[in-house]
């Protein structure tokens, strides 16, 4: 076989093997699978200056989820885990609908802005408070994120008195509701995180030294990076991503519900980014594997919706297509399915000349 014949095949092997490909292929399958329930399914057509269709709505409602695991996986990659964001999700959203709620005028920019601000501080000292609680005292990440995960549910009841509470604000609305430049609020807002990001963890050191935190704390350390900073402004920005998660989830329904509001969204957050590729161990980290897998999940559920799935058997439908997708990332358990096992080398057969010896 010549060069020209084997360069094909390695390039598709190599394709095959990299980490996106399998989600991608997955997402393209879902997309595929509502085409065939739902002939206009990929359509996207352009109202009163808006782009509406099923695409749009996924990464609309697929929006907070990314922001949540964007910041998920800068924590995982330290070695760390975040079970709070559920709650920040739900604080944030609470506190920035109890602080319209009293303004004189709901429609006034400046007081929706206040309250925004307000909202992603706490969320943000919260983040702060996990950082401290993980880096500095030293305590197991699930267990320090497990605390605020049940007080902080409770602190969004607190603050919302048990009830639902409803705002009528216009600019706040724009937040997870609105348009602009014929595009869903919330997406322009997700591609801007995003980008802000990838630029600081991939066009400068401090994604580098994310990794080095996540593969080995201690050799950091004595290489001179300062892992427990790092930790604190990780957990920090993943508690932010929350936060502004939650000012989306309210605004798009214009109220606040302190015990349903982000209910599971971290382990969703979770998934999308093991789905992305990105090892629950730490160390190497990819931010465009988790956006994939967040679409994944969230296509999932669109499609579990618009092909008439009953909603009893819902979750299992999605776990076991998330199982599947873990699977095919699994270059041991590709093997295994493929058979395509690794020969040992035999050993050499011995001469049929009986006048040739074999040394001993």
């Amino acid at each position: 076989m010549n060069a020209r014949e084997r360069g094909p095949r390695v390039s598709a092997a190599a394709v095959i093997r990299h980490r996106l490909f399998w989600p991608a292929a997955v997402l393209v399958l879902l997309l595929l699978a509502n085409v065939f329930f739902t002939p206009g399914f990929l359509s996207v057509e352009l109202k009163d200056g808006h782009l509406y269709g099923s695409l749009i709505d996924i990464a609309r409602f697929g929006a907070p989820l990314i922001l949540v695991a964007i910041g998920m996986t800068l924590v995982i990659a330290t070695g760390g885990i975040d079970l709070s964001v559920g709650s920040v999700v739900a604080i944030s959203g609470a506190l920035s609908c109890l602080w319209i709620t009293g303004l004189e005028d709901q429609q006034s920019v400046t007081g929706v802005l206040t309250a925004v601000g307000v909202a992603l501080g706490l969320a943000l000292f919260l983040g702060l408070c996990n950082g401290v609680l993980v880096a500095g005292i030293g305590i197991q990440p699930i267990i320090a994120t497990l605390i605020l995960m049940v007080a902080g549910r409770g602190l969004a009841q607190l603050i919302t008195d048990g009830q639902i509470l409803t705002v009528n604000s216009a600019p706040y609305k724009l937040i997870g509701g609105g348009y602009w430049l014929t595009l869903p609020f919330g997406v322009l807002i997700v591609l801007a995180v995003l980008g802000i990001t990838a630029f600081l963890t991939r066009r400068m050191a401090l994604g580098l030294l994310i990794e080095s935190v996540g593969g080995n704390a201690v050799a950091s350390r004595l290489a001179g990076i300062r892992s427990r900073g790092l930790i604190v402004a990780v957990y920090a920005f993943c508690a932010l991503c929350a936060g502004i998660a939650g000012l989306m989830i309210s605004s798009n329904v214009s109220s606040a519900d302190g015990n349903n509001a982000g209910l599971w969204i971290e382990l969703d957050a979770i998934l999308a980014v093991v789905i992305g590729g990105t090892s629950l161990a730490g160390g190497r980290f990819s931010l465009g594997g988790t956006v994939l897998g967040a679409l994944v999940i969230q296509t999932l559920t669109t499609t579990i919706y618009s092909i008439g799935i009953p909603p009893e058997t819902t979750l299992l439908f999605k776990a076991l297509v998330v199982t599947a997708v873990c699977l095919l990332q699994s270059p041991a358990f590709r093997e295994k399915a493929l058979n395509r096992r690794r020969r040992r080398p035999q050993a050499a057969p011995a001469s049929a000349d009986p006048k040739v010896k074999v040394p001993a």
